[in-house]
């Protein structure tokens, strides 16, 4: 969970910090977007050819390592003299990401009993909340109060700190088959597998073609001053934490119903947002909203994932893959819409892959994710 937490706070971060490094480095916001599609592609990659690459090597090696490198790429990103260079680091970033979020998204079933399994999920995926809740509006915070260079240096230290507490805590954890590129293929012959990549791809898509920009979205469309962009970002993961409960309770039990509505509702957010947004507190709540049902994708889509995938360390990073590269696909489509478009623009193609996602869930039986969970 602590690592989750940094890497995620380390994808997301420069959303809060955006409009700052864009003024300091000289670039448009919708080519600053691109410090979360980079890591967000190289992470996509690094998914699925990482795990094939280091075999058999024990996995708390693995994360241990992968957390070190993380504590470099925060102090090269820190210290990068040009957008280039910022974005150099943030490649590595990708790296970490994809590696550690493939390796550890499915450990839950090693960890704990088969009883606890979606409870040591929840944990596990409430780093992605609490990133959300602590990580990236007290990193927006910092770096609005001071500079976003220490904002992205404080990572590093945390990042190390974890490093060792993964080194000490975690168990030894063999590879009990190691990944093969021709296993990774064969996920996607299940049809419950290819269903909840494709969902997956829509909804993070969506998502992050709209939510990359929602500091912009947030003054030019709701009228809310900067200083309070931090706050409600707060209040947003939050809201992200209380929706990662609730459907770690409701995905271990229906996880078709939870994957099925996440993108429903958050279609109707995000369209209503150009239009009831314009009102500042109708924003906010809009806002919770949208952080709420967002903070169950994690646990609802590997709960599917754990009761549909022939191999669950392949289908994790599989998904990994998909989940990192839509971030960094959105983030890039969002930039070009908002540029070439508007902001309201941006929502509004959103909602259009959330739809898409409801469709391509809605017309799948739910009994594809009825078996009992493994």
């Amino acid at each position: 969970m602590a690592g989750i937490f940094l890497l995620v706070t380390a994808e997301q971060l420069p959303i809060g910090l955006l409009s700052q490094v864009a003024a300091d480095l000289g670039v448009t916001p919708g080519l600053a977007g691109l410090m979360v599609t980079v890591p967000g592609v190289v992470a996509a990659f690094a998914a699925p050819l990482l795990p094939v690459a280091v075999g058999r090597l024990d996995r708390r090696v693995l994360l241990a390592g992968l957390m070190a490198a993380m504590t470099l790429a925060s102090l090269a990103s820190a210290l990068a003299g040009s957008f280039l260079a910022l974005l150099a680091a943030r490649m590595l970033v990708g790296v970490c990401i994809g590696g550690f979020w493939a390796i550890a998204g499915g450990l839950a079933p090693r960890l704990v009993d088969e009883a606890r399994v979606p409870r040591a999920m929840t944990v596990i995926f409430g780093g992605v909340a609490a990133a959300a809740v602590l990580g990236v509006p007290l990193g927006t915070w910092l770096g609005e109060s001071s500079h976003w260079r220490l904002a992205l240096g404080a990572l590093g230290g945390l990042s190390l700190v974890t490093a060792f507490a993964l080194w000490h805590w975690l168990p030894p954890l063999p590879a009990d088959q190691p990944v093969r590129l021709g296993m990774l293929v064969a996920q996607v012959g299940h049809r419950g597998v290819r269903v909840a990549v494709a969902a997956t791809a829509f909804i993070v898509t969506g998502h992050f073609m709209a939510y990359t920009f929602i500091s912009p979205v947030l003054q030019e469309i709701s009228g809310i001053g900067l200083p309070h962009i931090g706050s409600l970002l707060l209040l947003y993961g939050a809201a992200g934490m209380v929706g990662n409960l609730v459907a770690g309770r409701l995905a271990g039990r229906h996880p078709y119903r939870a994957v099925l509505a996440i993108p429903v509702l958050l279609a109707l957010v995000v369209l209503a947002y150009p239009w009831l947004g314009r009102v500042a507190a109708l924003g906010v709540a809009l806002l919770m909203v949208w952080g709420a049902v967002f903070g169950a994708i994690s646990v609802s889509v590997q709960s599917w994932i754990l009761r549909t995938a022939p191999n669950t360390e392949a289908a994790t990073a599989l998904m990994a893959f998909v989940f990192n590269l839509s971030i960094g696909l959105g983030a890039l489509l969002g930039g070009v819409v908002v540029d070439a478009i508007s902001l309201s623009g941006a929502l509004v193609a959103a909602g259009a892959a959330f739809g898409a996602a409801a469709w391509l869930v809605g017309r799948t039986p739910a009994g594809i994710v009825a078996a009992p969970a493994r």
